[in-house]
């Protein structure tokens, strides 16, 4: 079974992993079933267009985006949630600097591995 060894996390406890020069993420927890991540953005940062097989729910904590999920864009702010299902392409464009919580189910084992 593929497990985080903490169950109760503090966030300054885990450190950065650099996604792009204006991206970068830290995995919170998960175990097979599910993964909470924490990406945040710089303005002009892109996540760019792109698909997996698993759910993806999305929480704008903070700044503004714009998302496109499935050729379809709408701007989101602080407060905002978008969903990705199963094999849906799917980007996004950091108008404000701002941080997206993302979870999956099943967790990305991508994320993980060395």
């Amino acid at each position: 079974m593929i497990q985080f060894n903490k169950t109760l996390v503090t966030d300054d406890e885990l450190p950065w992993e650099v996604v792009d020069p204006k991206i970068k993420r830290k995995i919170m927890s998960y175990n097979e079933d599910i993964m909470l991540v924490k990406v945040a953005f710089e303005k002009g940062g892109i996540g760019t267009t792109h698909k997996h097989p698993h759910l993806q729910i999305s929480y704008v904590a903070s700044g503004a985006f714009e998302i496109t999920v499935d050729g379809e864009s709408k701007i989101l702010k602080e407060g905002d949630v978008y969903f990705i299902p199963s094999n849906v392409l799917h980007g996004a464009v950091c108008l404000e600097d701002g941080i997206l919580i993302d979870v999956f189910n099943p967790m990305r084992e991508d994320f993980v591995k060395p």
